[in-house]
């Protein structure tokens, strides 16, 4: 996998996320706590707009989601899984924390 540099750990205040573009794929990093990150693409496919790193972050019993700012959709922050509906579910990525800094290889 080929992992990009994205920010430095502390870019990301723990239970948020933030936006990066790789390439052409807009993504969402999110710190859940203090040591754990995942990252979905950013692009909430209902309404085509890069927001899903702007939504709140919680758990839908044992699942880490975060809901979709414009229609509250909610996305498994492992998986990409919409939870309301599965069509319109997003990739997951794989990410990595080197030296301080958050990497994520795309899938």
């Amino acid at each position: 996998m080929n992992y990009i540099p994205i920010c430095d750990i502390d870019d990301i205040l723990p239970n948020t996320g933030v936006a990066a573009r790789i390439g052409d794929r807009h993504v969402a990093v999110f710190r859940i706590g203090a040591e754990r990150f995942h990252a979905i693409d950013n692009i909430d496919p209902r309404s085509g707009a890069s927001v899903l790193a702007r939504g709140l972050v919680g758990n839908l019993g044992e699942r880490v989601v975060v809901a979709s700012p414009l229609y509250k959709n909610h996305f498994d922050l492992s998986t990409g899984e919409c939870l309301e509906a599965p069509e319109q579910s997003v990739r997951a990525h794989a990410v990595q924390v080197r030296d301080g800094r958050v990497l994520v290889a795309l899938n």
